[in-house]
């Protein structure tokens, strides 16, 4: 068996792999097996192409360039894999997609240097005697399109999610003739590219998606990054899969497609799920119809105590905890879950309501929660919690805000109109623990915390998750 088969065997493995993998992250209970069989996946295609690469004679330089580049992507890997914090996965990954996207470029440049760019060597004249070179000309300029767009449109979204930006929408004027205008140069470019390949088109394409590519996500505002990650996860895959047809890989062409439809599917789901359009998130125009939202006069807010909320606590048939951002960024997971088992033991009905858009990626909430061993069976969606909060006795808000805006619902003028929300304000009583009365991240202000039923817990979500386990511990149980 020679080299070359052995590697195309490996390449069949791993794409088994990183199948299963895909379907073992569908469910909680089977989610570190997926992870797990990914990273198997993984292994298997960079070892496979490895070999292939030193069969194939490309030098001590080629050799050593290799090894140099394995070895710095794997140190840098591992050092933010050990050191990221939870709060900080939705910004790395929108890093990581950079990576691709502008790997696919470097791809596609590569592609053009080495035919177009040279129509005496060796490529050129092998595509040209098999009357490939069209279609070669056309694979360049669409994975070089596909890759810069994905690489400055992670760029922003990573500013945003980190804070480095405002989280607020672009609005330049005529903002979608901008775009359409952009798609349309690109496709003129791509067939000046074709019929007469040289050096300016490709340039001007690049540019072109460079800057189409910052401006789809800048157009978007914060608080629908969550799906924004999940479609420059799906733009990373096909770029990666343009990227495998000019290197004529296959493993590369097909972990690119499951990436990138797996993305689509999920950015579709979580559309469905906000209420929004499918292709207005791919147009850059996602969550930007409404206005700017009421700024009305709510009234006053109601403060409690963490004494208070443990009383109301040990008195409660049941409780459903609803968990944000604010939960990730004072890692408060741990409390609540120690909080939760508690409560269980005293007989009192515990349960966890997750948006599908909680915190700024998706699962994140669910990730949180698994870390700190909450039980995966009271860890339900929206869909399957949403009618029970009338007949709940205490809810507990810990760093949500836009997820539990009943803006949503009643303020056609919102910026977050439309958005299905979890309707905690049916329940008996409503603590929101927050740091303060600020807007949450879409910018607008929530008129939950101002009616009857809904008291403020204001301070670290840590601490105070903290003091009331303390009290409720202190208490004891009823005979």
């Amino acid at each position: 068996m020679t080299v070359e088969t052995a590697a195309q065997g490996a390449y069949i493995v791993a794409a088994l792999l990183f199948i299963l993998a895909l379907a073992g992250l569908s469910r909680h209970e089977t989610a570190r097996s997926g992870n797990a069989l990914g990273i198997a996946g993984m292994a298997v295609a960079l070892i496979a192409t490895i070999a292939l690469a030193v069969t194939r004679d490309i030098g001590t330089t080629g050799l050593g360039l290799l090894v140099a580049a394995t070895l710095i992507g794997a140190a840098i890997g591992l050092h933010r894999a050990a050191r990221v914090e939870m709060t900080g996965m939705p910004e790395l990954i929108a890093l990581l997609h950079s990576f691709v996207g502008l790997a696919a470029v470097l791809v596609g440049w590569n592609g053009y240097l080495h035919v177009e760019g040279d129509p005496d060597g060796t490529e050129a004249a092998l595509l040209a005697g098999r009357d490939m070179l069209g279609i070669h000309g056309a694979e360049v300029v669409i994975g070089v399109f596909i890759g810069a767009v994905t690489f400055t449109g992670s760029i922003v979204a990573f500013l945003k999610l980190s804070g480095r930006v405002r989280s607020s929408p672009l609005m330049l004027p005529g903002k979608n003739a901008l775009n359409i205008g952009a798609l349309v140069v690109f496709v003129a470019l791509t067939a000046w590219f074709v019929v007469a390949p040289s050096l300016w088109p490709l340039v001007a394409a690049t540019v072109v998606a460079l800057a189409l590519g910052w401006h789809l996500v800048a157009s978007i505002g914060g608080g629908d990054m969550p799906v924004v990650v999940s479609m420059l996860n799906s733009y990373s895959g096909w770029a990666a899969a343009a990227a495998g047809f000019l290197l004529e890989n296959d493993l590369l062409i097909v972990t690119g497609a499951l990436v990138g439809s797996s993305g689509a599917y999920l950015s579709f789901i979580m559309c469905k799920a906000m209420n929004r359009s499918f292709l207005s998130v791919i147009a850059g125009g996602f969550g930007i119809e409404a206005g700017p939202g009421g700024s009305e006069d709510h009234g006053e807010h109601r403060e409690i105590t963490a004494s208070g909320v443990a009383d109301l606590l040990l008195t409660a048939e049941s409780v459903i905890i609803t968990p944000g951002y604010g939960m990730a960024v004072a890692q408060a997971q741990h409390g609540v879950a120690a909080l939760t088992s508690l409560l269980r033991e005293r007989g009192v009905t515990v349960r966890f309501g997750i948006h599908p858009v909680a915190g700024r990626l998706p699962g994140h909430m669910n990730v949180l929660l698994a870390e700190a061993h909450v039980p995966y069976d009271i860890v339900l969606e929206l869909d399957e919690i949403n009618d029970d909060f009338a007949g709940t006795s205490v809810v507990l808000v810990i760093g949500a805000n836009d997820t539990v805006n009943p803006a949503a619902l009643d303020d056609p003028s919102s910026p977050i109109a439309g958005m299905p929300v979890l309707t905690v304000w049916e329940a008996g009583e409503v603590i929101v623990f927050k740091r303060s009365m600020a807007a949450g991240y879409a910018g607008v202000q929530n008129p939950l915390f101002f009616r009857e039923n809904t008291a403020m817990l204001f301070g670290d979500a840590k601490e105070r998750v903290d003091d009331i386990l303390r009290e409720v511990s202190a208490t004891a149980p009823a005979s």
